[in-house]
């Protein structure tokens, strides 16, 4: 039903909202005390405000939008805290439909509206939910991705030159990036429904089975030195997106957010640097999720 939501065509559409949601996160940022929480001024707002601008949230709503989905989806939220802010957004987005259903706009939400009618399939819990489900699975992983970018750059002065001297390549670096880290990890569990040999392993009917994508997008007998990061690689075949009908829908919506905002970063802050050395960094690992907690940094 979103599929064509997200085709490159028209996600590209959506590079000027992109660009102003970054600069005005940036803005903040350079407004803080220093240092600064790079992950609470950017790295979080700007997906969540994105899938403001995707879903047709109106701009008097965006700042308790994004506070309850930062709670929801920050480490720092207590379980409650971050039960109490998904069934507000849950709430909100509901009433947000229900406006949709009296008027459309210019958005998924409007469109979803229309598409499940077509069919006589509609149900406003339905494409409510769907709202959710694309806020949760488009904002944490995103973040996650900005901030281990970031690292990364300030981490490599070389790849950090080459941003800045050749930001028309930073597609290319990113996907370098997304295969490097690959922050969404063993998402892929299976069940054996035959016996059967892969790599001189047996495997019976009944077995369980994670696919580690981390591990597979760090593959030597595929990608050469693969625990470097080699922007000339062309590293398009990675699975940090995951593979064939399970692919990440929000994928090309996701490499547009990462090339805008770390080419506006680091040429609006050029001396931008950590605040702290990075085997200090807060890194996480969860069931789904590799990323930072918290990332300090100066200017």
């Amino acid at each position: 039903m979103i599929t064509n939501e997200f085709t490159v065509k028209r996600v590209k559409r959506m590079r000027p909202q992109i660009q102003q949601i970054t600069d005005r996160a940036i803005d903040d940022l350079l407004a803080r005390p220093k240092p600064a929480d790079l992950v609470e001024a950017l790295s979080l707002p700007v997906p969540s405000l994105v899938i403001c601008e995707l879903l047709g949230v109106p701009y008097t709503d965006r700042e308790q939008f994004q506070s309850r989905s930062q709670i929801m989806l920050s480490r720092r939220s207590t379980a409650d805290q971050r039960r109490d802010a998904a069934l507000w957004l849950l709430q909100y987005l509901n009433g947000l439909v229900a406006g949709k259903e009296a008027e459309r706009g210019d958005d998924l939400l409007s469109r979803l509206i229309d598409k499940y009618r077509d069919i006589d399939a509609y149900d406003r819990q339905t494409v409510a939910g769907m709202g959710l489900l694309l806020l949760i699975g488009g904002h944490e992983t995103t973040a996650n991705m900005i901030s281990l970018s970031v690292v990364s750059l300030m981490e490599d002065p070389q790849l950090l030159d080459g941003l800045r001297r050749q930001p028309e390549r930073t597609p290319q670096l990113v996907e370098e990036l997304l295969r490097f880290h690959s922050v969404v990890d063993v998402a892929t569990s299976r069940v054996v429904v035959e016996d059967f040999e892969l790599g001189g392993v047996g495997f019976r009917a009944g077995d369980g089975v994670i696919v580690a994508a981390a591990a597979a997008s760090h593959d030597p007998a595929v990608f050469t030195g693969p625990d470097t990061i080699d922007v000339e690689r062309g590293a398009r075949h990675h699975l940090a997106f995951g593979f064939g009908v399970h692919q990440c829908i929000g994928q090309n919506l996701a490499r547009l957010e990462l090339e805008i905002v770390l080419n506006t970063l680091f040429a609006r802050v050029p001396d931008l640097a950590l605040a702290e050395p990075v085997e200090r960094l807060p890194y996480k690992q969860d069931a789904l999720v590799y990323g930072i907690h918290r990332l300090p940094v100066t200017w």
